[in-house]
Order: C-alpha cells, then structure tokens, then sequence
C-alpha cells in the first residue's frame, strides 16, 4: 500500500482520534522533533488537560494508543508531562518524497514591488539586495499558486532629477542634445550619476560658490514637471531629458536581465502624480489638510507623525505619488494582496502614506504587505550615501564575487559568483543589516551558494555514474539508518516552502537547503551508492536529493549547474 503523508493528514487523524475519545474539536499542532524522538509530535495532550480536567499524561497515553493504530504510523510514544513522540513507517516516509507544496495562492493576483532604482543615478548594492529578495518572494509567491506581476517604481521627476540634469547644463554648457546623443552606451549612466553629484553639491546650502545653483535647480524642477505634463518632446531641455532618460531605463533592463529577474511594468513617478494629486485634493478636509501653504496629513491622531503631501510651491511630494501608485497598482491588477519591498529608512514614512490611503481606500491597505531590510554593506566598507559619490555600486559587487570565484577555477564562473551574491544576501532573515564578504560567500566550506552548487553538481555526477537498470523499484525496502535520516529531511521540503511562502522569508529555504546537504553528507559516508546491492534505493535517493536541491535553489533564483 502506498501512502501520500501530509502534515495535514496526520492533523486530520489526530482530530479525529481527539473527537472519537473525548467529544472535543481541537486545533492540532505539530512540530519537527529531533530526529531520535521521531518524526512528529505533538502537546495536544496538554492543550486538553485544562479543558477535559483530566492529566495531561494520561490523555496522551490514551490518545498514543489510537494514533499508534494508524497504517502509517510505526509508533506513538508519550514523553515528558503530556508530548506524543510519533515516527512514521518507512514506506510513510518513502511516500512523503512525493509531496508537493500546497497551492493556498491558485486563483489569486499578486503584485510585487521591488528594486524600485531612480533614473538619473546608477544602481547601487541595495538595488541588487532587494531585487534578489523580491525575485525570491515572487517565485515563492508564485510556487505557492499565485499569478504574480513584478512591478517597479522609480523617480523620473524631482529634485533628485533636477539636479542631474543642472549637472548636464553645467558640464555641456547648453541643453546640447547632439553631444547627450553621440555618447557610447556603456558608461553613460555612471557619466549621469557624476552629473547628479555636481548638481547635489551644487544645492546645498554650504556651496556657497554655485552662487544661484539652488534656484536654478528648483526653476529646472518645475520645468521638467510641464515638460511631462506637456508631453514636450521638442523643447532643448526636454530633447535632453528623454533620451537620458531613455538610457536609464535601458540600463535597468541589462542590469536585471543579468541577474536573472524581469519586471512586467515600470512605473515611472510621473504616471503616479495625477492620481496621487486627485486622491489628494479629493480628500481635502476629510484626510488632509492646508498647513502653512503646503497640503499635509495630521499623523499624530494615529500616533504617527504628520507629513507633507503637497510642498508649498503646489508640487506633489513621494507621498503623493506614492498614494498615485497603489490606485495605479489598483487599477491595472485588482490584486488580492500587494507586496512592497523596501528599506528599513522608510517604515514609518510607509505607515504615514498607508495610514492616509485608509481614510478613503481601506481595502487596499488591508491588501497590502510592507517589508522592510536592512542596509548592504561591502566588509569593512563605511555607509553609503549617493549624494556624496561613495555608494558601492551593484556591477562592483558582482564584479568582486567573480574575482573572488576565480579561485574556485570553474567554469561556470558568473553563475558562482551570482549565486554567492544571492545566497548570502537570501540567507539571512529579512529585515537586519547584511555584511557581503565576499572572498566568504564563494566558499566551498561553509554556508554559501557556491556550496550548495557544488553539492548539486556532486548528486549529478553520481547520478551520471549509474547504470540505469530496473532495481530503481523502491516500494518494498525497508531504510538503514542513514537511509531513514536523509529521507525523513527530504520530506520536510514541501512544508519548508509553504513555510517560506506563508513568512514571505526566503531564508527558511536556505536554511532548510543547507542542513539537507549535510544530511547527505552523512548519508554518504556511510552508504556506499554505486555497485551496492542497496544501489536501488540509494539512487532513488540521490536523485531526490539532487532534484530538491535543484528546486530550492530556483526559488532562490541561484543555477544548479551539474558540473562547476
């Protein structure tokens, strides 16, 4: 008989078994035992005991004798005041290799906002961070049964543009669009980013030798407001925005594409003011409110703080356009859930803008998720700022990683040194700060990428060694130890994902992937594979191994090569 094990199913008995001896309806809960205690266990027992007023250790024992009965439960024993310790028989855990994350999502639309890069400044190390994170929680998203929309917000208007573009003029002498023209490709967005730092010290305050800098920067800003409002193709200044702001874009696609993750929409800050600004002033006395000439919303009722949502000079601010943006995201999905990634830098300005969108849209607040992650930092590198010029940029990181893989001498060397980056940035629980040492993150000793690529590539070659034959039929094995360890750890992938999935936290995957190959490494040791008269089940095994790995580190987006 062949048996298909859930932890559901196992929930299911033991509530049934709860109903039958003593009438009560309960919620099971199961966990993860270590592995001398068994494969499940369970305090139902004491959950019980206050309600039935009976001891906890006679519940179990009782409840123990009824689950021991099921056909695939090798035993049930009680442990301490009131635990059930229960281990599956070895066809249950044969089966359980079978198993296949749950679909909780299917029918459902997701959006997933990340990366969320400025054109007009070049991609820095947090770019690559939350555009691995997002790429991770939108597979795990879409695993899950989800039809998954990866989205992108960007500033393509305001200050930050103006002072690009001051810069350009400073540095031509004129809106020379024939010069912008004829610059190579390659390069030119770093070129934009030098053009950004000359019009941020330009602005402030203590550049007291930029003489009237600061009002030309702000003159600018409101021109290039018109010019999309406008849609000015022709004017000198306008000519300039377009194609550098062409070229920016453009330079995400190759940038993203290189990692390996892909965006179905951009949406530019512009196509997000509109909106924002009709949201806004149709909730003029309701929401928001006049302050000092500006239009803001008063946090503190809520115990927040108050923001500004439109400057005094009548200008939509990130707030505005923000709110512009979920109506946008709204309109074009109707999603059942949004995810938004960002840093941890914008949390509470995130609870404002959220906090003012469910005073008229409570329903899409209610279907949004923020998550926030720390900052990326190169080790023994100081803190980033974009204004000043010292931001680690992300071709960098990749750059070192594969200066760092060369000692690997492999050659698949860009795919080590992307997995590597991801693993070490995915590994981590979302939220804290993230050392990237990358000489660490290639080794092939600890808890890296590459580690994990390797240990595919070594199930491959085993499994390539094999001669295919008939004894691959598994079904009346009974498991060696070793055995038994590494299937019951293969059979805890699908509930590792749901995990994930349900968390949107894709380090349990990682950590999940690493403890899986040192329950092979053990199994391997100790049970010789090939030209073994336990060939049969052993290949099965390995083939499971080298096919969950390679499942696992898709979600992750990192390539399990079968050679390095």
């Amino acid at each position: 008989m062949t048996y298909h094990i859930f932890m559901g199913e196992l929930r299911e008995a033991i509530a049934g078994a709860v109903q039958e001896l003593f009438s009560a309806k309960v919620e099971v809960a199961l966990e993860r035992p270590e592995e001398q205690f068994g494969d499940y266990s369970t305090n139902i027992a004491m959950q019980l005991a206050g309600q039935l007023k009976q001891s906890p250790k006679e519940l179990a024992d009782k409840l123990a004798t009824e689950i021991g009965k099921l056909d695939f439960v090798e035993k049930a024993e009680v442990a301490g005041p009131g635990f059930i310790n229960i281990t599956l028989t070895d066809q249950a855990l044969l089966a359980s290799l079978d198993n296949k994350p749950a679909k909780p999502l299917k029918g459902q639309t997701v959006v997933a906002e990340y990366s969320d890069p400025n054109p007009f400044k070049v991609l820095h190390v947090g770019h690559l961070y939350t555009s691995v994170v997002g790429d991770a929680i939108s597979n795990l998203l879409e695993n899950a049964g989800a039809k998954v929309y990866r989205v992108n917000f960007g500033g393509d208007v305001g200050l930050h543009v103006a002072k690009a573009m001051w810069g350009i003029k400073a540095k031509l002498g004129s809106w020379d669009y024939k010069a912008i023209r004829s610059m190579p490709e390659d390069g030119f967005v770093e070129w934009l980013g030098e053009q950004y730092i000359l019009g941020s010290f330009a602005y402030g305050e203590e550049e007291k030798e930029w003489g009237k800098a600061p009002e030309e920067i702000k003159e600018i800003n409101l021109q290039i407001y018109k010019i999309l409002k406008d849609n000015d193709q022709n004017s000198p200044i306008a000519k300039v925005y377009w194609e550098a702001r062409k070229r920016c874009y453009g330079y995400f696609e190759k940038f993203y594409a290189k990692i390996g993750t892909h965006f179905d929409k951009y949406y530019p800050e512009s196509v997000c003011v509109e909106p924002g600004l009709k949201a806004v002033k149709e909730n003029m006395g309701k929401v928001f409110e006049e302050s000092d000439g500006a239009v803001v919303f008063k946090g503190e009722t809520h115990n927040l703080h108050t923001r500004v949502f439109i400057n005094s000079d009548g200008l939509p601010t990130y707030e505005t356009k923000d709110i512009g943006l979920l109506l946008n995201k709204w309109r074009d999905y109707h999603f059942d859930r949004s995810v938004v990634i960002t840093g941890n830098e914008i949390y509470e300005y995130m609870q404002v803008v959220l906090k003012a969108v469910e005073q008229f849209e409570p329903e899409l607040v209610k279907k949004t998720a923020h998550i926030t992650h720390g900052m990326v930092k190169m080790a023994g590198a100081k803190k980033m700022s974009s204004r000043k010029g010292d931001v680690i940029r992300a071709e960098d990181v990749i750059d070192v990683a594969q200066t760092a893989a060369k000692q690997l001498a492999s050659s698949n060397n860009f795919e080590i040194a992307l997995g590597a980056i991801k693993y070490s940035f995915l590994k981590s629980r979302i939220g804290a700060d993230i050392i990237f040492d990358p000489a660490e993150s290639v080794s092939l000793e600890g808890n890296s990428g590459p580690y994990l690529q390797y240990a595919h590539a070594r199930a491959s070659s085993i499994l390539a060694k094999a001669k295919k034959d008939s004894r691959l039929e598994t079904r009346d094995s009974r498991l060696e130890q070793a055995e038994r360890s590494l299937t019951r750890k293969l059979g805890q992938y699908a509930e590792t994902v749901e995990n994930a999935a349900n968390e949107l936290l894709p380090s349990h995957i990682c950590t999940y992937l690493y403890e899986l190959t040192q329950a092979f490494n053990r199994f391997y040791e100790s049970s010789r594979v090939i030209d073994d008269p336990r060939q049969a089940i052993r290949l099965k095994l390995v083939g499971k191994y080298a096919e969950t790995l390679n499942s696992g580190l898709n979600l992750l987006g990192i390539a399990a090569p079968e050679k390095l």
